[in-house]
């Protein structure tokens, strides 16, 4: 039996397939490990609580 002429073709897919599915991993893993990283810094819906406070002239953050 003769070898399939689109062997390479199809495993070239299959190498960028699984190459495209790590980095996708990685990426939510790297976002999943930024969101823990400091939890202080979040509120429950994981809006950035530091930086949100408007400072006026008296000095007090409102």
């Amino acid at each position: 039996m003769a070898k399939n002429q689109h062997t390479f073709a199809k495993r070239q897919r299959e190498i960028e397939k699984r190459r495209k599915a790590e980095e996708k991993r990685a990426k939510r893993q790297r976002k999943k490990e930024a969101l823990n990283a400091d939890p202080a810094a979040t509120d429950e819906n994981g809006n950035p609580i530091e930086g949100n406070e408007k400072i006026v002239e008296d000095g007090a953050a409102v």
